[in-house]
């Protein structure tokens, strides 16, 4: 009899599952462990469009048709750039140039003729009031005129004016003073001509109101206006050097672009660059010689033209100054006294030598500026001698009113011409004044139309020359690319 072994163990081969070794866990194909999901595949960044272009354009730079079409593209770019680049600075330039001759140059003149039209009513009224009751015809109508034309060249200035500005603001505070001082002008001879004493008063308070108000603010309109021509002349005559340079590096492009086509081809010529860089040099000549030539006009204009007129301007404002004190010495009969070191001295008179000294001075530089103009220096000539036998004259009226002769001092400020009075020479300076004026505008406008005749059609031309360079690059390249086909 048998027995089973001890244990609970089952004996082997006796109806027990055999078992399998364990196997390591097996990667798979996509790397991720049998029995788990397959990772996601890794994807590369996405690049960005420029530096796909970026590629794209070093891998047709390798290849002759590639470099080809890059250089067309730099040549069009460069030709274009110095066209447009030419036609924006001299459309700034030639807006200068016209503003120089039909803006602020004219409204320059008009704010002197402002200036000297109130200084000239100014003598005229003082002048009118010594004559009293045989005041003349023409020294009354003398001075209308003067109001008339200072009214209207201030509708002129405002009406070319901006709103608002400084300038704008001068005009209304003339506006407001010219009728006032016409209205005390109209008291003052009242009542002269009734003999009042009052008149007297009446005529220097006007005389104070113009002085004091209306003369600074017409003098501070000229100014403005002076500057905005400067300002103009500034903007108009500088060279181009941006649109010079860019056609300098066109051209030196171009050339390099034959050289290199004549190199690889040995080809003399390509007719599309040969065209292009023919167009490219007409422009850069035009541009260069067209500029000088505005730039010499605009300068000479300058020169010959407005700093004549602006001497020529204060001589004759000098002038009127001098006049009117002139007269006043009589009017006010050393009521109003200033000292002079230890001297007491007339008010009007001590003025009168400061105004002559100015003339003086302003018909020295004046005739410096018109030096080898024999046409510039004959008025001045004649306004000179006029001056010093102005001074003589004032001279010997000045000693009667001094021994108490009121009547004979008179006859030698406003009298007939047998008295010689002042009044002769102060007409023949002014006279004189104007011929020189008038032969100076005339000077100034020639020469700045000259000056703004050079640019004429630069910037049109500039614009078809350019797309016409350009046209003609991109053919001469695109000839070149034909052969590759």
């Amino acid at each position: 009899m048998t027995y089973p072994p001890n244990g609970s163990t089952a004996p082997p081969g006796h109806g027990a599952v055999p078992t399998m070794p364990t196997v390591p866990p097996q990667q798979t194909r996509g790397g991720a462990p049998s029995g788990q999901p397959p990772a996601a595949p890794a994807t590369a960044p996405r690049r960005t469009a420029w530096a796909e272009g970026v590629d794209r354009l070093k891998a047709a730079a390798t290849t002759e048709p590639g470099r080809l079409r890059i250089i067309g593209a730099v040549l069009a770019l460069l030709v274009v750039a110095f066209g447009a680049t030419t036609a924006w600075q001299m459309t700034d330039r030639s807006a200068a140039a016209d503003d120089v001759l039909h803006s602020s140059q004219p409204l320059s003149a008009d704010a002197a003729d402002i200036y000297r039209s109130l200084a000239d009513a100014n003598t005229a009224a003082s002048s009118g009031f010594l004559a009293g009751g045989q005041e003349t015809a023409a020294v009354r109508e003398r001075y209308e005129k003067d109001i008339r034309t200072a009214a209207d060249k201030l509708v002129t200035a405002a009406a070319s004016t901006d709103p608002g500005s400084a300038s704008a603001d001068t005009i209304a505070k003339l506006n407001t003073l010219l009728p006032e001082y016409k209205g005390l002008i109209e008291r003052a001879r009242a009542n002269n001509r009734q003999g009042y004493p009052l008149g007297g008063a009446y005529l220097r308070y006007a005389n104070e109101k113009m002085q004091t108000e209306m003369l600074p603010a017409a003098e501070d309109l000229y100014t403005k206006e002076n500057q905005r021509l400067r300002d103009d002349y500034d903007a108009a005559t500088p060279y181009p050097w941006i649109a010079v340079a860019l056609g300098v590096v066109a051209l030196g492009a171009l050339a390099w672009a034959q050289r290199r086509n004549y190199r690889r081809t040995n080809r003399v010529f390509n007719h599309g660059l040969l065209a292009a860089t023919a167009a490219s040099t007409v422009v850069l000549l035009w541009l260069v010689v067209g500029h000088t030539v505005a730039r010499s006009g605009l300068n000479a204009s300058y020169d010959q033209g407005v700093r004549s007129l602006n001497v020529l301007h204060d001589a004759s404002i000098a002038s009127l100054k001098a006049r009117g004190s002139e007269n006043l010495t009589l009017v006010s009969r050393g009521a109003e006294t200033v000292n002079v070191g230890k001297q007491v001295e007339d008010k009007y008179d001590v003025d009168f030598q400061k105004q002559m000294k100015t003339l003086a001075g302003k018909l020295k530089a004046a005739n410096v500026l018109a030096s080898g103009d024999a046409t510039g220096e004959a008025p001045l000539t004649k306004a000179n001698g006029a001056m010093k036998e102005w001074l003589s004259r004032h001279t010997d009226a000045r000693k009667q009113d001094d021994a108490g002769n009121y009547q004979g001092a008179l006859d030698k400020i406003i009298g007939s011409k047998d008295d010689k009075p002042t009044g002769e020479c102060f007409d023949a300076v002014d006279q004189s004044l104007d011929t020189a004026l008038a032969h100076e505008q005339a000077q100034f406008k020639a020469d700045a139309t000259d000056g703004r005749a050079a640019m004429t059609g630069l910037v049109v031309g500039a614009a078809v020359l350019a797309v016409l360079a350009a046209a003609g690059a991109l053919l001469g390249i695109g000839r070149r690319l034909s052969e590759y086909r």
